[in-house]
């Protein structure tokens, strides 16, 4: 009997996506080059939402990948294996991913809230994964990274807008004086 034994692998996720209701992508990060041009990533988006927006169910297996997905109000949201993945672990990837964004702007999670808080998404999904391995499942953890707080964190490690607010700031109470 000649079977194919795959080596275990820490790159586990072959993507992330967040979709609104009408199929349109609104975050989307692939760590291979399973479809590597902008067009077949596109495709491969509408043919798994095509797939998945109208059922019920977690899991789909489509084009040869393992794919678990959860709606909520007028987002999807979809964690890509390969077709030999464990699912359970997909799974965790997608439900830190969407109980960090529910708790970190403080509202539901929906379209209007995500677009606002783009930048949480894209520090908690980095968070989360990295190059296609898992780094966290605990979405408390990822919260409390994504939630840097201006005063706590050194200056290197700011955004340009916290440096500039802080900045704005001091010279408003200096000028007040």
């Amino acid at each position: 009997m000649d079977t194919l034994i795959l080596e275990p692998s820490l790159y586990t996720v072959k993507a992330v996506l967040i979709m609104d209701n009408d199929g349109e992508r609104l975050y989307a990060k692939y760590y291979d080059d399973t479809y590597p041009t902008v067009k077949e990533q596109k495709a491969f988006e509408k043919n798994i939402f095509n797939k998945t927006h109208r059922t019920d169910s977690e899991i789909a297996l489509l084009e040869g990948l393992t794919v678990v997905y959860k709606s909520n109000i007028d987002l999807y949201f979809y964690v890509i294996g390969s077709s030999h993945e464990n699912e359970l672990m997909l799974m965790s990837v997608l439900n830190c991913l969407f109980d960090s964004l529910s708790q970190m702007p403080r509202k539901n999670v929906e379209k209007r809230a995500l677009l606002e808080n783009m930048e949480g998404l894209f520090l908690a999904v980095d968070e989360i994964v990295d190059g296609g391995v898992i780094l966290e499942s605990d979405p408390q953890q990822v919260v409390h990274r994504v939630a840097l707080r201006g005063d706590d964190v050194p200056l290197t490690e700011q955004t340009v807008t916290q440096v500039l607010q802080s900045a704005k700031e001091q010279i408003k109470w200096s000028l007040l004086r």
